[in-house]
């Protein structure tokens, strides 16, 4: 009986190496990291919107899939490029080449390149 145990082990092992059988194992309950990794990315940022200069010349959209587009009194798309924001702070890189940064002061301003820009509602 011992020898059919072995054989029957053999087989089992041969059959899952080669996928003819497949165990899965009991699904895991989620840790916090991946809880909050998943509510993270469901959540929009908070800073996602349109900003404008006090004059409203200047118009800057950051857009959810983290890029950007600028428009300048009449040129819409004027600048267009990617954006991330760590914390309170915000690099740019144009689609052209050039680096930028910026800083948000609260939910409602941000000052970039010497600029201040306000959330538009």
């Amino acid at each position: 009986m011992s020898k059919f145990i072995k054989i029957a082990g053999l087989i089992m092992g041969l059959l899952m190496v080669t996928g003819a059988v497949s165990m899965t194992l009991p699904p895991q309950p989620p840790t916090p990291n991946d809880t909050k990794q998943k509510e993270d990315k469901m959540q929009p940022h908070p800073y996602i919107g349109m900003w404008v200069t006090g004059d409203g010349r200047i118009r800057q959209e950051l857009l959810p899939n983290g890029r950007y587009d600028e428009a300048r009194g009449a040129r819409k798309s004027a600048y267009q490029g990617r954006y991330e924001v760590s914390g309170n702070r915000i690099n740019y890189w144009d689609d052209t080449g050039f680096t930028a940064d910026g800083i948000f002061v609260d939910t409602n301003t941000l000052e970039h390149g010497g600029m201040v820009f306000y959330r538009e509602n």
